[in-house]
């Protein structure tokens, strides 16, 4: 079990507040969430530059020291990824610790695919193995992002958002046939800094949509230099909500897209296709 947060915006944007300061933000995560559960092993922070991420990551706790929040503090970006980790397959070190990058992409992953070393072997035989040298660590969630970037790079026609469709599909069809009572988590975010697709399977997942600029609940500032010939709006994904907006659900076995127009699209799975 980790904790993830998303975040989509027109313009750039600071990050600091819902990272540090609000009543529930990802550092405040990082020593418990809402059950009490600490995930204290790891974190890491994508953000988008000329099109490329920008990984800063520790496998120490993001509450530990100012490391975390000195981080937070710099970013000013249109896309954000983070994750604080509570480590089920691999050591909390850094080669284990989220978000994962491959040429332009960034992955982070809240939830265990279960029975992994069984359903390791069927995943390593779908991945060329010029692919295999590129997994540096030993969780499940950096296999299921390096599946999906085989797909991708195989099939450069089809969108990534079919393409996470099936991965998934596929992983939980496997699942289920080594164990049909196990408890799969998947919940992912994938993002190359213009587009975010995740899932929603077996784990919380909530979402806040900004319309306009505002003066933040928390620091009582704008977070944005706005251009006013714009429309600003900003989209925020996290595994439990951060500040006292009205966040909804997103429904559970379900995919969900969010394009450069910060809206959100949702479908639930169909996993009898797979």
């Amino acid at each position: 079990m980790c904790r993830l947060y998303g975040f989509h915006a027109t313009e750039p944007t600071k990050v600091e507040c819902t990272l540090v300061h609000a009543q529930n933000a990802l550092m405040v995560q990082s020593r418990a969430d809402r059950s009490g559960k600490s995930h204290a092993n790891g974190w890491g922070v994508a953000t988008f530059e000329n099109g490329h991420p920008q990984i800063e990551k520790q496998a120490w706790a993001a509450y530990h020291g100012e490391h975390f929040q000195r981080m937070a503090a710099r970013i000013y970006s249109k896309q954000v990824l983070a994750h604080v980790r509570r480590a089920t397959v691999g050591e909390p070190d850094v080669a284990n610790t989220h978000p994962f990058a491959d040429d332009g992409w960034a992955f982070a992953h809240n939830g265990t695919v279960p029975n992994f070393t069984k359903l390791r072997p069927l995943l390593i035989d779908r991945l060329p193995k010029s692919r295999h040298a590129l997994i540096a660590g030993e969780t499940d969630s950096e296999h299921v992002f390096h599946l999906i970037r085989a797909w991708q790079v195989a099939e450069p026609e089809r969108s990534t958002f079919e393409i996470v469709r099936d991965v998934v599909g596929w992983i939980v069809a496997r699942s289920v046939e080594i164990d049909p009572d196990a408890r799969i988590g998947l919940n992912i975010m994938l993002t190359n800094g213009r587009e975010m697709v995740g899932t929603r399977y077996g784990r919380p997942l909530q979402f806040v949509e900004r319309d306009g600029v505002h003066d933040c609940e928390i620091c009582g500032f704008p977070h944005i230099h706005h251009d006013p010939r714009t429309d600003y709006r900003a989209i925020v994904l996290a595994s439990e909500p951060i500040s006292h907006e009205v966040w909804r659900d997103v429904p559970d076995r379900s995919i969900y897209r969010v394009g450069p127009d910060c809206r959100i699209s949702i479908e639930m799975l169909d996993l009898e296709r797979v």
